[in-house]
């Protein structure tokens, strides 16, 4: 009764995340192409559309995209060039939309000025750079991006989730129980769950260092289909989901296998070693480490299970799982 209780909110939290990948957000033009200067169909568009799309290849979002608020507030002037006489404020959580888009060459400061709109009375003006400051797109996985990408909040992480694991897994290993790579069981989607969580971490590391300008574009129109991306950010999202899918494996298998509170304590530990892993790797790959350190952990880690965990054999008269043949320590009877 428990397992069948288990597998259904496992299944319905999976079928949840499925029916939400579905965005119902602005379509805008897709920039992972190739200047549109240059397509066959952009001669039968008009100078401003073609300077739209342009204009979307390179800062990505153009007219109509839609901004929530995160400042605490967000002024707005009449007049382009003039921040001395605000007129209105937008206040954090509400949403705008780009209604209009031009450049003022006089201005030392930013020459790309937007006006936004959050309803037909509250609009006006701001630069670029300001807007972006205080806004994120309105799309949650682009605010989850936000979240997780502010510096303090990751280095504040880091330290948490390192003490954290550290004195998690001393407490665990006192009391003997089971924990990934020091005191497995014998299944291997942990070990894999964990292996993934690495990858996952030293991929997202190398788009950041490689490929700003992509997570950027990324950033603004974001995509759970892997299909439908680059390579590079294709395989990371890849990797997401099958981070979901292995740990739903590894839930059910840990739970299969191991009474109530042992399954509780064990997939604590596998959860803060799979906190310590992201923090690890996207912090050492920004400095090259992390690709020195993937092979090593994952040679590490598949000699751990292969070596202590795995149990290929049981015994022919209690069933009791045994990594050698020989004597079982369980019930003494000697397997050859």
């Amino acid at each position: 009764m428990c397992m069948r209780l288990v597998r259904f909110v496992i299944g319905s939290l999976v079928l949840m995340l499925c029916c939400a990948c579905y965005n119902h957000g602005q379509q805008t033009t897709d920039a992972w192409i190739a200047s549109s200067h240059y397509a066959p169909w952009s001669q039968n568009m008009s100078k401003q559309q073609l300077d739209s799309i342009s204009f979307s290849t390179t800062h990505h979002y153009t007219q109509n995209y839609n901004f929530l608020v995160r400042a605490d507030l967000l002024p707005l002037a009449d007049n382009m060039g003039d921040m001395a006489f605000d007129t209105m404020y937008v206040t954090k959580g509400q949403r705008i939309v780009v209604a209009e888009i031009r450049t003022l060459p006089t201005d030392s400061i930013d020459s790309v000025w937007v006006k936004v709109a959050r309803d037909q009375i509250t609009q006006g003006w701001i630069r670029e750079s300001e807007l972006l400051e205080s806004v994120s797109p309105d799309d949650p996985i682009s605010q989850f991006i936000d979240a997780f990408s502010n510096n303090h909040l990751l280095v504040f992480l880091a330290f948490c989730v390192i003490v954290g694991g550290v004195y998690a897994m001393r407490k665990l290993l006192r009391r003997n129980a089971y924990i990934v790579h020091f005191n497995d069981i014998d299944s291997f989607y942990p070990t894999l769950l964990c292996i993934l969580m690495a990858c996952s971490a030293t991929a997202y590391a190398t788009i950041q260092t490689f490929g700003a300008e992509q997570w950027r574009h990324y950033y603004f129109h974001p995509s759970l289909n892997p299909f439908n991306l680059p390579f590079t950010l294709g395989l990371f999202v890849a990797s997401v989901w099958a981070i979901i899918i292995v740990g739903v494996a590894a839930v059910e298998d840990t739970i299969r296998r191991l009474q109530a509170s042992d399954a509780f304590l064990y997939l604590l530990g596998l959860g803060a070693v799979c906190a310590v892993l992201y923090v690890v790797f996207s912090i050492l790959t920004l400095y090259y480490v992390g690709y020195l350190l993937l092979p090593a952990y994952v040679f590490f880690a598949l000699w751990r299970w292969l070596r202590f965990a795995h149990t290929p054999f049981h015994c022919g008269q209690c069933g009791a799982a045994l990594q050698r043949k020989g004597t079982c320590p369980h019930c003494g009877a000697v397997n050859v």
